[in-house]
């Protein structure tokens, strides 16, 4: 077997596929048709301080090469989800990555204390693409000044694996990604959904309740290959690439590119099994390629 194992921070991956969040649940949904363990890791759905209902329906619409979605971070609050899912997690052998998201920068540690508190994952990753309550509903993610708040105090809640999601909707998604580096992240994922729209001819209206939603699928990879290109030459810290993954080729494409591991999304909807999948052709690929380590493939871009 070829080693496919990756690092981030001090945390250490038996291979760089892991699941994104929004699209996974909290693992135990897709234990029927994977064996979870063979995973990277899992990154679960966002997690908040209080539960919170979501958006109204319409949320959800697919697209021509995609999805546009609206969900709202509906999740049952971070008491609950220690009682109720947590327990499933802990059970895991494989990395378990918590989402994290609020309202304010200390509802994030707020969420992160009280499952450090109850212990057994592996690491967080923070959602800045979050409106900001208290600065009229801007993303945290757009500001490279909150940002870095966030991942300063995001770090002093913890000293597991610290991993920034960033927001292709800005002007330079690298100043954003150099403060998360600066206050000690360990990782990025870059990157989360696109601003789209979609309107239904018919009736005249949006096709969701909320006008406009994140547009995820194989639509925004080149989107995201380019935006980890951008951070990955302006950080030294792993970037994780996000958006539009199907198959073995797009994998290959992010590593190549510079990432460190990826993030199976949208795909997940049509494939359960897709993420195993993709653990396996990548360890065949290495095999044929007489690939000893992803250390050949990872950067091996040229231009």
């Amino acid at each position: 077997m070829n080693d496919l194992s990756v690092k981030i921070g001090n945390l250490k991956f038996a291979n760089p596929i892991l699941t994104a969040s929004g699209t996974f649940g909290s693992g135990e949904e897709f234990n029927p048709f994977i064996n979870l363990n063979q995973l990277g890791g899992i990154v679960t759905k966002a997690v908040t301080p209080e539960p919170r209902p979501g958006n109204p329906f319409p949320r959800i619409t697919e697209t021509p090469c995609g999805m546009l979605n609206s969900i709202g971070l509906t999740n049952i609050g971070v008491k609950r989800y220690i009682r109720e899912k947590l327990p499933f997690l802990q059970s895991l052998k494989t990395n378990v990555i918590i989402n994290v998201a609020g309202k304010t920068i200390n509802d994030f540690f707020t969420v992160i204390k009280s499952i450090e508190d109850a212990g057994g994952v592996d690491g967080y990753e923070i959602n800045v693409s979050c409106p900001n309550v208290k600065e009229g509903g801007m993303a945290f993610g757009v500001d490279p000044k909150i940002t870095g708040q966030i991942t300063a105090q995001t770090r002093k809640a913890t000293d597991k694996c610290l991993i920034i999601k960033l927001s292709p909707n800005v002007t330079s998604i690298s100043e954003i990604a150099i403060a998360a580096e600066n206050e000690g992240a360990d990782g990025l994922s870059v990157i989360n959904t696109l601003v789209g729209m979609a309107v239904d001819v018919n009736t005249k209206h949006p096709k969701l309740a909320t006008v406009r939603g994140g547009l995820s699928g194989p639509a925004i990879k080149p989107v995201a290959i380019a935006k980890v290109f951008e951070v990955v030459n302006a950080v030294k810290i792993p970037v994780i690439g996000v958006g539009g993954i199907m198959e073995l080729n797009d994998v290959l494409e992010f590593l190549i590119t510079g990432a460190t591991a990826i993030q199976v999304g949208t795909a997940n909807f049509i494939s359960p099994q897709i993420s195993e999948q993709l653990v396996t052709d990548l360890q065949n690929y290495c095999s044929q390629h007489n690939i000893k380590t992803l250390k050949n493939i990872i950067g091996s871009l040229q231009i």
